[in-house]
């Protein structure tokens, strides 16, 4: 197992980043808010699991050590693979899927892509015996905690891609407006889906 990646972030894109170690790019999988912490030209180090498959190879990585556990354990459920893992990350923090996974909740497992009423029945009976609680100090409240930052997150993103701090911002208020006045008082959609919004009215 390849435990982590420590180099310089030679690139970063919506959906991962490639890690310059000693002069080999790796690829590296990533949820948007993992991607929003990497800089391109700075050194980072990213906790990674790698995903073994018969024609490939694949390193995902994620901001912390706890992301990755949470990440490991969710494929341990029958019909979760690594890329419905790494979604279901993308749209609810940790201790959010703790949380919605020891209170049965239903409504914000199937808020992620891919996952139906049954999907989530099935996660929950499995799960909540070896996911455990919230360890964090929001009491594993879902996902306004991270959908709370997407400002940050969604600007970091387009810098990351090459787009200058004033044009990532005019895009990320020009999705907020859209926000405020096509959804009125819904949660914001993840991250990803708001970077490609951003993508969108930058490409205008």
């Amino acid at each position: 197992m390849i435990a982590f990646v420590s180099g310089r972030v030679a690139a970063a894109g919506p959906d991962g980043a490639v890690i310059d170690v000693h002069g080999v790019g790796l690829a590296v999988q990533c949820t948007p808010a993992t991607l929003a912490g990497l800089r391109v030209g700075d050194q980072a180090k990213v906790p990674t699991s790698l995903v073994v498959r018969e024609d490939s190879l694949t390193l995902f990585g994620f901001a912390d050590d706890d992301e990755r556990t949470v990440f490991e354990m969710l494929q341990t459920a029958s019909g979760v693979g690594p890329k419905l893992a790494l979604a279901m990350l993308a749209v609810h923090t940790p201790d959010a899927l703790r949380h919605a996974v020891a209170s049965e909740d239903l409504t914000a497992l199937t808020r992620v892509p891919g996952i139906g009423k049954k999907g989530a029945q099935r996660i929950v009976l499995e799960l909540r015996d070896r996911l455990g609680g919230p360890v964090g100090d929001g009491g594993g409240v879902r996902a306004p905690a991270r959908a709370e930052p997407w400002r940050e997150q969604v600007q970091m993103g387009l810098i990351n891609l090459g787009w200058s701090a004033k044009d990532a911002d005019a895009a990320v208020d020009a999705v907020a407006a859209d926000l405020a006045t096509g959804t009125d008082g819904a949660e914001a959609p993840p991250v990803a889906a708001l970077l490609k919004s951003a993508l969108k009215k930058l490409s205008k």
